[in-house]
């Protein structure tokens, strides 16, 4: 079996590689690919992920390229961790939306169009030639903004699917509170990427949500920066992405007055590589865990594994094609919640209906990534301008014609219509 990894030169990649080593016998993995085109970072990261492998006793062999053709012969899955523009361009789209009062994030508002811009025409670039190189091929997608870029590839044609890592982390830590193992844990996870709600945590179906709010509400209301009480009066545990909806102005405010997260990563970024070029170094360093993606090397193994494996079905959280599982949406949406994966690829498990007070904001942001995926596909200001229009975070015409001319002047280099 033969995986690839675009984006391989992030620091991410040994948190991946050591679930490939941990988790060999759920991904028996031959050859790993690793493409990056900067070779300094590729290198570093693929000399600390060799000394993993080779410690957890892995007989995989790991090559490195810093172009994609070569990487896709004979290849099963792409995994696509691909940050276009860098660290560099994160911090633009965390800093410019503040010019106008709007939140700055790298996935949602302002910033996370940008992101979506910058990023669409390049994954399908990639995409289209996996799919001539290896049309039998998997490509699984963990680049933000996860939901816009498997829509385009799904539009596109691609054997495709999106993964994030926010359900498992919920799963885990619901299972540490409750104290079970976690494959015991089920969640009734519901929502488009970076916009779900926990409405069930279900321990051997048993829903145990009510007993995790009586008993660690100020906890879980700390996680994802929100009042107790407004998790008591919603009796769901929102994703902390939802603040940026709920306390919109406290956030910008906290944004405008501290450090920008873009700024904290890259920092960490730096001393990752300063560490990945300890030739003594071979297990993923503690500081890893503060660069984020928990569990990225947990659910990114156990959906390649269902996808690429010959057994019985096994359900996941994913980004995939609604095809009515929501019918408010088009049936072209992408959602993110449990399916059914095997190797004819995911199916979404049955939903219930999804209350007023989060459908409203599901349908608003679903027509606001339409727009976005217009806007990254097509180009032009107007497409831009539209999909600002249409965000529920920007929604003004002075916002959103500020931020058009923001954000096409910090993107130029990215944009070549622009």
């Amino acid at each position: 079996m033969k995986l690839a990894v675009v984006g391989g030169g992030s620091t991410y990649t040994p948190e991946l590689v050591d679930g490939l080593g941990r988790l060999r016998d759920v991904l028996p993995v031959d050859e790993l690919v690793l493409v990056d085109p900067d070779v300094r970072r590729l290198e570093l990261v693929a000399g600390v992920s060799r000394r993993i492998l080779a410690r957890l006793g892995h007989p995989g062999r790991l090559t490195t390229t810093t172009e994609l053709d070569p990487a896709l012969d004979g290849v099963d899955a792409v995994l696509l961790q691909l940050r276009v523009g860098g660290q560099a361009a994160r911090q633009r789209d965390e800093t410019w939306p503040l010019e106008c009062g709007c939140v700055g994030q790298e996935t949602t508002g302002a910033g996370g169009l940008a992101k979506a811009l910058r990023t669409v025409p390049v994954v399908l670039d990639i995409a289209r030639r996996v799919t001539a190189a290896a049309p039998d091929a998997w490509i699984v997608d963990f680049t933000n903004p996860v939901g816009i870029v498997t829509r385009a590839l799904l539009q596109d044609g691609h054997r495709a699917i999106g993964l994030c890592n926010s359900a498992i982390g919920f799963q885990r830590r619901f299972a540490e509170l409750l104290g079970v193992a976690p494959e015991r844990v089920e969640l009734d996870h519901v929502g488009l990427n970076h916009l779900t709600w926990e409405r069930a945590v279900r321990v051997d179906g048993v829903d145990r949500l009510p007993d995790l709010l009586a008993d660690h509400l100020d906890e879980l209301a700390d996680s994802v920066g929100l009042p107790p009480s407004l998790l008591v009066a919603m009796g769901v545990v929102p994703s902390y992405y939802l603040r940026y909806f709920y306390a919109h102005d406290e956030v910008v405010r906290e944004q405008q007055a501290g450090p920008k997260r873009a700024a904290e990563v890259a920092g960490i970024e730096e001393r990752l590589l300063e560490m990945y070029a300890d030739p003594s170094l071979d297990e993923k360093p503690a500081l890893l865990a503060q660069r984020g993606g928990a569990y990225y090397s947990e659910v990114a193994v156990q959906l390649t594994a269902a996808l690429l494996g010959d057994g019985a079905a096994s359900t996941h959280v994913v980004n995939l094609r609604n095809g009515g599982t929501l019918p408010f949406l088009p049936d072209d949406a992408v959602i993110e919640v449990p399916a059914s994966v095997d190797r004819a690829g995911a199916r979404a498990l049955p939903v219930d209906p999804l209350e007023p007070l989060y459908a409203g904001l599901v349908a608003h942001v679903t027509a606001y990534e339409h727009l976005a995926l217009e806007a990254a596909v097509h180009g032009g200001r107007q497409r831009v301008f539209d999909a600002l229009l249409a965000h529920p975070l920007v929604g003004q015409v002075e916002l959103a014609d500020g931020l058009t001319d923001r954000l096409l002047a910090h993107n130029e280099e990215h944009l070549p219509w622009a």
